[in-house]
């Protein structure tokens, strides 16, 4: 497929054609004037050159709007584009096709896709977008705010399959932890999914994220699972950290422990700082070794 990009057509200020357009008029009202007059053939064809030519001349003005472009075609071949504001006259023979340049917003529906670990999530997402280049709105895609639409609802389908909508590590990316990084990876991949049709995207942001809701409930208790045993590791690892600080204070201090006292001194720092009920003081009379 042929690539078309855009280029400057042939123009002229509105108003030097409205000068062209007044000539005319001149020459149509003297060649009216004269066949009324003398009823000679040659007026008659002065008459009819001067309609057709102040039909034609007319045809070729036109005015662009703030931020929009006009496309012109002409037998068939893309001949240019105008973007200068105001009044302007062109090829009165070509045909003319307005584009907004203007930003548009594409909102998609929840969609429902399956995640990186095969969840099924809802999922759903805004994208701010512009044409940049009208002739390959019009002449590369058969309807740019269609393809705009499903192109985007395909970038957000393949990036919500590769990431999971959470993780318990922070090392990982997911859906619900990394927003800003995800939002630019999506930015980046509906971009180049619109290239083709000289759309650029300017913010592409994600408007909803959630489990399906037949997988809600369960999802949300694996989610709390996830959260708690991530939480008791971290306790864990401070907690054996602490311990491993108190022995080597011990040892610091000139204090030697035999293997038996050593594992008792460790169980009960253990017990005490990860369990969760507040620790309870015994007062022990006997030795171990009695």
């Amino acid at each position: 497929m042929r690539e078309v990009k855009e280029f400057p057509a042939w123009r002229i200020s509105g108003f030097l054609g409205v000068l062209g357009l007044l000539l005319a008029l001149l020459w149509l009202g003297w060649a009216g004037y004269r066949w009324l007059e003398a009823r000679e053939a040659v007026y008659l064809w002065h008459l009819l050159a001067a309609l057709l030519a102040t039909g034609l001349w007319a045809a070729g003005l036109f005015t662009v709007q703030p931020n929009e472009a006009v496309v012109l075609t002409f037998l068939g071949r893309y001949v240019g584009s105008v973007r200068a504001e105001g009044f302007q006259y062109t090829n009165p023979l070509a045909l003319r096709k307005r584009v907004s340049l203007r930003v548009h917003n594409f909102s998609s529906e929840k969609l429902k896709v399956n995640d990186a670990q095969g969840n099924p999530i809802e999922i759903g997402a805004v994208v701010a977008w512009r044409v940049v280049d009208a002739a390959k709105a019009l002449f590369q895609v058969e309807n740019y705010p269609a393809f705009v639409a499903v192109q985007t609802e395909a970038a957000i389908r393949a990036l919500a399959s590769r990431y999971p909508y959470d993780t318990a590590t922070a090392e990982g990316k997911s859906l619900r932890a990394n927003p800003e990084a995800i939002a630019e990876e999506l930015k980046a991949e509906v971009q180049e999914r619109l290239r083709v049709a000289g759309v650029e995207v300017l913010e592409a942001r994600l408007t909803h994220l959630a489990y399906a809701p037949e997988v809600a409930q369960a999802m949300l208790r694996r989610q709390q699972a996830l959260a708690v045993v991530a939480a008791r590791r971290l306790i864990v690892e401070a907690a054996v950290g602490m311990v491993r600080e108190a022995l080597a204070g011990l040892e610091a201090e000139g204090v030697v422990l035999d293997e038996e006292r050593r594992a008792a001194m460790v169980n009960n720092l253990m017990v005490a700082l990860i369990a969760e009920a507040q620790a309870q003081p015994v007062v022990n009379v006997g030795t171990l070794y009695t």
